[in-house]
Order: structure tokens, then sequence, then C-alpha cells
């Protein structure tokens, strides 16, 4: 099983954002996925829909949800409120599929 991830900034304001992530199943079906975002200092997710977000320490991981199990070849997505600086969009990180 394995899976991509990819992101976007949907709104963008003074001091964050709401972006959305976008997990892809690839080759079969994901029944769990999970990412990590690469953060960096200046920015915290402060909250997370269509996913399970867990913190250890400075690193934050996003699980598939309720709704979150994709078929091979197809998309399941989760939103995300930035706060701190979105010059660039926000990334997903490394999508890891079981």
């Amino acid at each position: 099983m394995a899976c991509t991830a990819a992101s976007t900034t949907s709104e963008q304001w003074n001091g964050g954002c709401n972006g959305r992530g976008t997990i892809t199943a690839t080759g079969a079906p994901v029944s769990r996925w999970s990412v990590t975002p690469p953060l960096g200092s200046s920015r915290q997710v402060v909250s997370v829909w269509n996913g399970s977000p867990s913190h250890n320490g400075n690193v934050m991981t996003v699980r598939s949800a309720w709704s979150g199990s994709p078929a091979a070849g197809a998309s399941t997505s989760f939103g995300f409120t930035v706060d701190g600086s979105c010059a660039s969009p926000p990334q997903t990180g490394a999508c890891t599929a079981s």
C-alpha cells in the first residue's frame, strides 16, 4: 500500500491561512494514512477537520478520519488552519499508508 500527499492554500489573511491536504492511494486501496507536515517555527496548525491530529512535542501528525480510506487511484482530503506565515503554501509532508 502506498499514498501520495499534496496541499493547497484555500484562504489567506494577515497572520494565517486555511489549507487542504489531499491524500491519493496509489496502486491499492489505503485503509489508513498519516502525514507529518513540516511546519517550521513560524507556523502552527490550530485546527484540522476530516483528519485526526496528534502532537509529539513540536511535531504534528494528521491521521485518517472515519471518511479517509480511499480506493486505489482515489483521493480523500482534510482541511487545516495555520496560525503564522503563509507566504509559501503549507506542505503536507510524506504520506504513510497502512
